[in-house]
């Protein structure tokens, strides 16, 4: 039996989720996070043959959360739910430890054999971006601006696009505003952007808000 815990924010969501496996003999869903720090509690006191993780949760960024994860228990695969495209994520989450990436949308459909992918060993993605990936439509001179950053980076881009400004970011990730502010001028360097106003603009044009 597979037991399987979810962790999003979204009770509707989990519903769903939970609904998609309901008929599956072999897989139960056995336990639901509703954030970050759930999450690592109960997959520290259970046992568990997967964790399907919302990447965006309320108390913590779930790039945290997935590398705390795979820090702790590195064999425990990790499948990535989200609603942002493949294109926008996937790659950046299975190079912080995912077994793989599947959008919320693609869920219905795809979420009980991604499942039994991760549980084997393997790394899920869509068949749709296994194929751009294979004929190299991610070169360097095609790849979205944002793939530079690093992860911590990249949530400060995600945070200050949603609204938060530096003070507001850095008490949410228990940094300093200085470690903030030097995020965001390493992120205006490599993405060749000059204001907040166009850190907001890309982030929003590229559906990369949380």
């Amino acid at each position: 039996m597979i037991k399987i815990l979810i962790a999003d924010d979204h009770p509707i969501v989990r519903q769903g989720l939970r609904q998609i496996l309901s008929d599956i003999p072999n897989m139960t869903v056995a336990g639901e996070a509703v954030n970050g720090q759930d999450t690592l509690d109960q997959a520290r006191a259970g046992v568990w043959d997967v964790i399907v993780l919302d990447i965006t949760l309320p108390d913590r960024s779930g790039f945290d959360i997935l590398k705390v994860l795979k820090h702790e228990q590195p064999d425990l695969p990790v499948l990535v739910l989200s609603i942002h495209a493949e294109e926008q994520l996937a790659v950046r989450v299975l190079k912080a430890g995912a077994s793989g990436y599947l959008t919320k949308e693609r869920a219905p459909s795809e979420l009980i054999k991604a499942i039994r992918h991760v549980v084997n060993g393997g790394k899920y993605i869509s068949q749709t971006l296994a194929e751009s990936l294979a004929f190299g439509l991610d070169t360097a001179s095609e790849r979205p601006r944002h793939e530079a950053l690093s992860d911590r980076e990249f949530q400060v881009m995600q945070m200050m696009a949603g609204g938060k400004n530096l003070s507001e970011i850095a008490e949410s990730l228990a940094l300093s505003t200085k470690t903030i502010s030097t995020y965001r001028t390493r992120m205006l360097e490599k993405m060749q952007l000059k204001t907040n106003a166009e850190i907001i603009r890309y982030a929003l044009e590229n559906g990369l808000v949380e």
